[in-house]
């Protein structure tokens, strides 16, 4: 109600009550802004835009990958165990590069494509394992049939020797006839996305107890931290020269990168910042070739499993070894593996069990 007041010489003048007047809430332009409201709007807005984009890459970067090889189609496999077993290969691939940077780089020029790095990651619920196979490994190449119809007969070779006479597919089968384990998954990066993925990502970090020179990889790195470009990473990954034990010096190189690579790739400064993901997700994929059911899932699987196991969430070793330094028919020197070890070491983990088994 208005209330009454005593104005000059008497005159009654009134005043607006609490409820009335210009600006009060019940005035239609008094009405308070609701701020809940436009907030939460705000918040679905922005889950809805970044599902839209978390979807678009999803579906761009599937699209990007390489089905090359059909496992479906091998004969003869073991049979299912448990866990997943993914079949992790670097291989020298020189497509793509110019004679420049195959000069630039120590690639040589050698037609085809051999392996530098092959490396087995099981995945299951009593820890994960990776597990490095020499290429030198004196294993029995099972009887197959070559692109041109040719068959030929079950041999003893180096491994390295099944993915140069038939590629991916061949590797598989020849791993999988050597371990019993079944191959789940085959992925496979060449020469030049390895050196793109290392420099879109700004170069990788990297803490040396020695300096390493060797004339054949191009290696030339001092002692302590430093950042490698692709180059560098290259070099350093293929340089065995230095080592006493060369191939398995190797492994050790590339185990120790695959650590740092995967701890870097999955920071939040290269997952949140789009800049730099869509460079490093181009170019890992790029030159990826996959098995044909390896879906971007499964590979996100294989890299943060392949992150944990090397980040000491799990186990990293290479197949236990009979004896390295083996003189062989026509392939030069080749390692054989301990027989009763690596025979308990694949029956571990193709029953999924915790790995009890050394390397030493």
């Amino acid at each position: 109600m208005p209330r009454q007041a005593a104005g000059a010489g008497g005159a009654t003048t009134y005043r607006a009550g609490r409820g009335g007047g210009r600006g009060g809430p019940g005035a239609p332009g008094g009405r308070p802004k609701n701020w809940r409201k436009r907030i939460g709007y705000g918040a679905l807005t922005l889950v809805v835009v970044l599902l839209a984009v978390s979807v678009g890459t999803y579906f761009w970067a599937d699209g990007k990958l390489k089905h090359t090889v059909d496992l479906a189609s091998l004969p003869d496999r073991p049979a299912a165990g448990q866990g997943t077993n993914y079949l992790i290969v670097g291989s020298d691939s020189r497509e793509g590069m110019t004679d420049a940077q195959k000069q630039a780089l120590h690639t040589g020029s050698a037609d085809g494509k051999r392996t530098d790095s092959m490396m087995i990651l099981h995945v299951g619920d009593n820890g994960d394992t990776l597990l490095s196979l020499p290429r030198d490994s004196y294993v029995t190449i099972p009887a197959f049939t070559g692109s041109k119809g040719t068959h030929y007969p079950a041999t003893r070779h180096k491994l390295n020797t099944a993915f140069a006479w038939g590629g991916g597919a061949l590797l598989t089968r020849t791993v999988e006839y050597n371990t019993g384990l079944r191959i789940d998954h085959y992925a496979e990066i060449g020469f030049t996305g390895f050196v793109g993925l290392v420099d879109a990502m700004g170069g990788v970090d990297m803490c040396l107890d020695k300096p390493i020179k060797d004339t054949a990889s191009g290696a030339d790195l001092k002692a302590g931290c430093q950042t490698l470009s692709g180059a560098q990473s290259l070099a350093f990954v293929r340089e065995r020269h230095q080592e006493a034990d060369q191939d398995l010096g190797r492994m050790r190189h590339q185990q120790q990168f695959l650590s740092t690579l995967a701890h870097q790739a999955a920071s939040p400064a290269t997952v949140l910042n789009p800049f730099k993901l869509y460079p490093v997700l181009g170019a890992g994929l790029d030159t990826l070739e996959v098995d044909n059911d390896m879906s971007l899932w499964d590979l996100g699987e294989m890299f943060f499993s392949m992150k944990g196991v090397t980040g000491g969430g799990g186990k990293s070793m290479t197949v236990p070894i009979g004896n390295a330094n083996l003189p062989t028919p026509s392939d030069g020197d080749a390692v054989t593996w301990d027989k009763a070890k690596s025979q308990q070491l694949f029956d571990q983990l193709k029953n999924d069990q915790a790995v009890t088994v050394s390397d030493k």
